[in-house]
């Protein structure tokens, strides 16, 4: 309607005006109800032309979508293992930061699991002592065994000396049995060597290894514990918590609640018409208004879009796809964020927009090479953009009654 009434005041009003002071007609004489198209033809024939060629100009490179919404997800608060509440922290409703404790399963079995792993490093402890004991009982017998095996020796070789000088004054019955002596206590000395590297072997290197294996059994037994504590993992908001003490929480089958982020919400998500994918890019400025906070016009400008349609989507599988399933066809989805820090503060998350983008054409005007009538038209085009903003004004003033009044609500 207003671009109607912007193409009649340059064709139908001046027609008129020619036809009533140009001609002398008058109007309920000569131009009446029933000759108003016969007087006005030329004027009325330009005006319907003029109209449909700006409402195909403003659409096409100001484009605008009721179809914009403020999308946001929520992370699901999920225990990592099965269990049974034991404590719950927060209530239906509330605020949380990052690492509050939401609820806690119960975690009796991981806390035996812990002192278990406890028992263990003490007991390897008390082995490391005992080995010490070990290291020192093996080295007085390594000793006595060698102090031994030197007493035989010498024993020994005294008798083969005067064997030697005196051949017949030892028996050799004597010298044998030194030999036979003297080869026992060399395996005593040896067995006792071995006895204290066994158990310097076993204190450097097994009953650590022992001890890393029960520390390392003690830490996954922690992890285990800390997964029965279930916490906050961003600032945010539980909201629709009625998780209570006793129910069974399953993190395939069931979760415990959703806690949605405190900065969800903040990038407006909107779907523009097939035909305008050409004419949407980053950097667009673009206009909003918000039902959740009515009377505002927020600045905001395109950040992305998106270069597939979800209506193309489709999974594979045992059926070939049929393209007249497609009934509704797709928009071209854009991301868009506030000009001006702030702008969406007061926007409900999940409230419906409406939005207008606007095509600037400053660039290629501003370029030497651009000819003149090509500026022109281009001076047009962003020009014409004003019409859809005023559009989006008159919706933004009327959308309150519109939703209170006309709805019924």
């Amino acid at each position: 309607m207003l671009e109607l009434l912007l193409c009649s005041l340059l064709t139908v009003f001046p027609d008129y005006l020619y036809r009533r002071y140009r001609q002398g007609k008058r109007l309920g004489r000569e131009i009446t109800f029933y000759s108003v198209w016969f007087e006005l033809r030329w004027g009325i024939t330009a005006c319907v032309m003029l109209t449909v060629a700006l409402i195909t100009v403003i659409f096409y490179f100001h484009p605008s979508t009721t179809t914009a919404t403020l999308y946001y997800r929520t992370v699901p608060i999920l225990p990592e293992v099965n269990g049974r509440v034991a404590e719950v922290h927060v209530q239906f409703s509330a605020p949380v930061r990052k690492g509050d404790m939401i609820f806690r399963l119960d975690n009796a079995k991981q806390e035996a699991s812990m002192e278990t792993a406890r028992r263990k490093i003490a007991e390897v402890d008390a082995a490391m002592l005992a080995a010490q004991a070990d290291i020192l009982k093996a080295e007085g017998q390594a000793q006595e065994a060698k102090g031994s095996y030197q007493q035989t020796s010498d024993e020994l070789d005294t008798k083969r000396e005067l064997q030697k000088r005196n051949p017949g004054i030892v028996p050799q019955r004597d010298i044998e049995k030194l030999e036979v002596l003297l080869a026992g206590r060399q395996g005593a000395l040896d067995a006792a060597m071995a006895a204290r590297q066994s158990a310097m072997t076993r204190i450097s290197a097994l009953l650590p290894a022992e001890k890393a294996s029960a520390q390392a059994a003690l830490a996954e037994a922690q992890v285990d514990l800390d997964k029965t504590f279930i916490r906050a993992g961003v600032d945010g908001r539980v909201e629709q918590f009625t998780l209570r003490v006793g129910d069974v929480v399953n993190p395939i089958m069931r979760s415990a609640g959703i806690l949605i982020p405190e900065n969800a919400g903040r990038v407006l998500s909107a779907g523009f018409g097939q035909i305008e994918a050409q004419v949407m890019k980053v950097g667009m400025v673009a206009e909003a208004t918000c039902i959740s906070k009515p009377w505002t016009i927020i600045p905001m400008v395109v950040t992305g879009v998106q270069n597939y349609i979800a209506a193309g989507q489709f999974r594979g599988g045992e059926q070939l796809v049929e393209a007249q399933h497609v009934r509704a066809p797709g928009t071209i989805l854009t991301f868009l964020e506030p000009i001006y820090q702030g702008g969406l503060d007061g926007v409900t998350p999940g409230s419906s927009c409406i939005v207008n983008a606007y095509t600037s054409n400053h660039d290629v005007i501003a370029e030497k090479g651009t000819g003149f009538f090509k500026r022109l038209a281009l001076h047009a085009v962003d020009a014409v953009g004003i019409v859809h903003a005023m559009l989006l004004r008159i919706q933004a003033l009327l959308l309150p009654v519109k939703t209170l009044v006309m709805s019924g609500h």
